[in-house]
């Protein structure tokens, strides 16, 4: 044993931290809004790979629902741990967040809180951290109860093995990660702010028609109602193709977008997987990755495609996307639109299939009528709205380079790999 590691020891979690299950709430519980309630911290409330999922749909639960409930209201500082999963993704299982704030979130089941008793022994910043180590995850996942789903009992996490370093160390390791959550954070809140600015200027434009210099443009009367003069009442797939068909080689490898790499509140796409062949959906750069299946199509999950280290390259991506590209809008608008009640709503309307695996109708889009600008706003529009994807894009590689850079230095500071004992590190 490295000399630095001589004072290192294994406890058990259950030696130093309270471990306490949800409450079973009910769907009839759920409201919509806060109104002076508690948010309920589900597993989607969890990142994959740790951390706090902000952007997670919320439910809540009134006061007066959880005046009984008093021991679920979470603390900050609080760890919270999913503790089950599909055995297919095992994406979540075991994987923690700290808490933010106290007497905001109310815990639900299947989502289990870990509260640090022995302060004196383990700093709770460690134990997050520790806990979204693969090595410990490894052992979590070998004695989770597997089936269709694969749970992790109370015991199983009680006894999983910590090692712990003194308690300066534990500072000093925490101190050295943070930052990189931060930055991930920082950047997250300007990618958010970035989208909301284009989905703004989008509604002001095309909704309610304020673009510049709308003053000197006369409304029309047209099927849709009235509209600026010059543009043209057109349906959506005049304007836009519907999975365009493309050629591809079978025999190179080509990036691939799973359903899951799409998310439901950004237009970025993570988390890519290579496969050689040529099944699936075909895309290229700047065309929208528009999700075909419940609950993936209601709960908004669209992907716009910047990604591709060429214009020219092809990409393959699952069947139960629809692509959709431009051809009289721009890809800009076309994603933008693609995230609009009225667009979606009209997808969900011609779903057809066997319940709870309904498929959105291609022919759905020769049914949803839209007015298409003039040439002339159109580009005035893109020129704005091109630099703000851009920069998501860049921020949103930015993080994936965060992220990269801790997940290689958490092991190796968690093991003792790295040794930061001795160096002077400022751990507040």
């Amino acid at each position: 044993m490295s000399s630095h590691k001589m004072n290192w020891q294994m406890k058990r979690l259950g030696e130093l931290c309270q471990f306490q299950n949800g409450y079973s709430f009910k769907n009839r519980d759920y409201q919509d809004d806060l109104n002076d309630g508690y948010m309920v911290f589900r597993m989607g409330n969890i990142n994959r790979g740790g951390g706090l999922n902000r952007d997670a749909s919320p439910v809540y639960i009134s006061k007066d629902q959880s005046t009984d409930l008093r021991r679920f209201i979470l603390d900050k500082n609080d760890i919270v741990m999913c503790m089950t999963d599909m055995k297919s993704s095992m994406n979540l299982l075991g994987h923690t967040a700290l808490i933010d704030k106290s007497d905001y979130y109310i815990l639900n089941q299947r989502v289990g809180r870990i509260t640090v008793t022995r302060k004196d022994a383990l700093d709770y910043r460690y134990l997050f951290y520790y806990t979204n180590n693969k090595t410990y995850l490894e052992h979590l996942r070998s004695v989770a109860h597997s089936g269709v789903q694969v749970n992790l009992s109370t015991k199983a996490i009680r006894e999983s093995p910590i090692l712990l370093p003194p308690l300066p160390t534990q500072h000093k390791i925490a101190a050295v990660l943070s930052p990189y959550d931060d930055l991930i954070e920082n950047n997250t809140r300007r990618i958010k702010i970035l989208e909301e600015m284009a989905q703004a200027i989008y509604r002001e434009w095309f909704v309610e028609f304020r673009f510049p210099g709308h003053e000197g443009v006369e409304m029309v009367d047209s099927e849709s109602g009235l509209i600026p003069q010059g543009w043209q009442v057109v349906a959506a797939s005049e304007a836009i193709s519907i999975n365009p068909k493309t050629s591809v080689s079978r025999d190179t490898c080509k990036p691939f977008v799973p359903m899951k790499s799409a998310t439901e509140h950004s237009m970025l796409i993570t988390e890519l997987e290579e496969r050689t062949g040529s099944s699936g959906r075909k895309f290229k750069n700047h065309d929208t990755l528009f999700a075909r299946i419940t609950p993936c199509l209601e709960n908004g999950r669209t992907g716009f495609v910047q990604f591709l280290p060429s214009d020219d390259m092809i990409a393959l991506g699952s069947t139960e996307f629809i692509v959709l590209r431009s051809k009289t809008l721009n890809p800009y608008f076309v994603y933008l639109l693609a995230q609009t009640h009225d667009f979606r709503n009209n997808a969900i309307k011609s779903m057809t299939g066997a319940t709870g695996r309904q498929r959105v109708v291609d022919q759905c889009f020769d049914n949803y009528f839209l007015p298409n600008p003039d040439q002339d706003t159109l580009c005035q529009f893109e020129s704005i709205i091109a630099p703000l994807f851009k920069q998501v894009q860049n921020l949103g590689e930015k993080n994936a380079n965060l992220h990269e850079t801790r997940d290689l230095l958490l092991p190796k500071l968690i093991s003792g790999e790295i040794d930061i004992s001795e160096l002077n590190i400022d751990i507040d």
